[in-house]
């Protein structure tokens, strides 16, 4: 099987060739965990979400991590704010995420470190890093050079004045270049803090990753993974600290970038306060909703984020599950099952897939085996193809409920389901003692509540009418 991803290293699309065919390894930019997580935070979690399902399909073996930012000067302001001990706002928010991402289907990552718990390693890397001459002590920071490092640029491919620009660092006296960036700052008592040879201290955003994939992957990795925001300076910069400490070595062989959402005139993101958190998105949509709609754009375009994006994501799901009620197989799940061979899957959800993640592609795929479906000669065709849809829907983290509870879950909100339960009782009772004037008063009833009844040899189903 064959997989190929858009490099963003290189500009474009190439054949994914691990470094060890036995085992792939994947890391990708969490969360700075200083607030409930926006919608856009979430492209990230399920586009490489699926990408990893994909590799769980074609190796053996796929090691995969999403680091957790737990030290920040926007976390400290947060809590400070909050009048809440830092630590304590850093892991409820955390927990907060997690809970956000399971439901949208975003499987947890292998590994979750957290910044705090490798500052040994952050300071053994940063002590490599002076050792080398590509970093250097300053009124109590320590600094990364830009310009020891030739390869400087590469990834983002940005000119020297775009760099200058661009870059969200402090432009400070003790600089011997502008375009340097902290590795190691000072911290007073109030702030968190930890002894090092440069005095008690804090570490800079960019070297918190690299030191977290050289501990948990080692020093050359297959894939990095994070939104178009970070290549530069975040990714640029981790790229060069890692490389120098490499002896040149490039530190990632793929590096893959998804866009932004976009929300009303332009990009979603707190600093421009124009968010909706997956939380507030949760209270009126059911999460799998979310993850279709992320899942209809591809993963390296930006998204417009908008009611109508919403509706369709439910109206598409809505016709997979009626496909999966047409030939309802008793007690079968549809809930994720373990990594099995390629031909397990349907080939065009999987094609659609390994070119490049083709998101859009792979469900339209699904919408033709749900059409299939109804269009089925005889029952063991249609169960033929109920199962590849599931395999299909799998790998997009779809269609991981029964219909009956998607439906439901859909009406819920509107209706009770007992009353819906009861109602549907007793007008089967009435049509058994042929009170088809009552029969046709309760389904009226049930039409008024937005309760749509479809009966069929296996009994009345019942879904929130569109």
């Amino acid at each position: 099987m064959r997989i190929h991803l858009h490099n963003t290293q290189s500009g474009r699309k190439e054949m994914f060739t691990p470094l060890d065919p036995g085992k792939v390894t994947v890391y990708v930019c969490g969360p700075t965990v200083y607030g409930l997580a926006h919608i856009g935070n979430a492209v990230p979690a399920v586009a490489f979400d699926v990408l990893v399902r994909l590799l769980r399909v074609a190796y053996r073996r796929v090691r995969y991590i999403r680091n957790i930012t737990d030290v920040d000067d926007k976390i400290n302001a947060a809590a400070s704010a909050a009048g809440q001990p830092i630590h304590e706002l850093a892991e409820n928010y955390a927990a907060e995420y997690a809970r956000d991402l399971a439901a949208l289907g975003a499987a947890p990552p292998d590994v979750e470190p957290r910044a705090t718990g490798h500052i040994a390693e952050i300071i053994a890397m940063i002590e490599a890093l002076l050792a080398r001459g590509n970093a250097y002590e300053a009124s109590g920071h320590v600094l990364f050079h830009v310009p020891s490092d030739a390869a400087y640029g590469t990834l983002s491919k940005r000119t020297l004045e775009e760099m200058r620009d661009g870059a969200r660092v402090e432009v400070a006296p003790y600089k011997k270049d502008p375009k340097d960036f902290v590795l190691w700052k000072p911290s007073p008592p109030d702030l968190p803090g930890w002894p090092s040879p440069w005095g008690r201290g804090r570490p800079g955003w960019h070297i918190e990753c690299s030191a977290m994939i050289r501990k948990h992957l080692g020093p050359v990795i297959d894939i990095h993974g994070g939104g178009s925001d970070l290549v530069f300076p975040h990714h640029e910069n981790e790229s060069a600290q890692s490389r120098c400490v490499n002896g040149g070595a490039a530190s990632v062989r793929y590096w893959l970038h998804n866009g932004m959402l976009t929300f009303g005139t332009g990009k979603m993101s707190k600093s421009e306060g124009n968010i909706v958190t997956i939380r507030e998105l949760l209270a009126e949509h059911d999460g799998e909703t979310l993850r279709y709609a992320l899942l209809s754009g591809h993963y390296r375009q930006s998204l417009a984020w908008s009611d109508a994006l919403l509706a369709q994501a439910k109206a598409s799901l809505d016709t997979l599950y009626q496909a999966l009620r047409q030939v309802e197989e008793g007690d079968d799940s549809t809930a994720d099952e373990p990594a099995s061979e390629p031909s397990a899957y349907p080939g065009p959800v999987l094609g659609a897939l390994a070119d490049d993640v083709n998101t859009p592609k792979a469900l339209a795929h699904l919408h033709v085996l749900a059409a299939n479906i109804h269009r089925a000669k005889d029952r063991a065709q249609a169960r033929e193809l109920r199962r590849a849809l599931l395999a299909g829907g799998r790998l997009l983290g779809l269609l991981r409920k029964t219909p009956d509870a998607h439906f439901q879950t859909a009406a819920a909100g509107r209706v009770e389901v007992e009353t819906v339960e009861r109602l549907i009782a007793e007008r089967q009772a009435a049509r058994e003692t042929r009170n088809y004037e009552r029969a046709d008063a309760i389904r009226d009833t049930l039409s008024g509540m937005g309760v749509e009844l479809e009966d069929t040899p296996a009994g009345t189903r019942w879904k929130a009418a569109s």
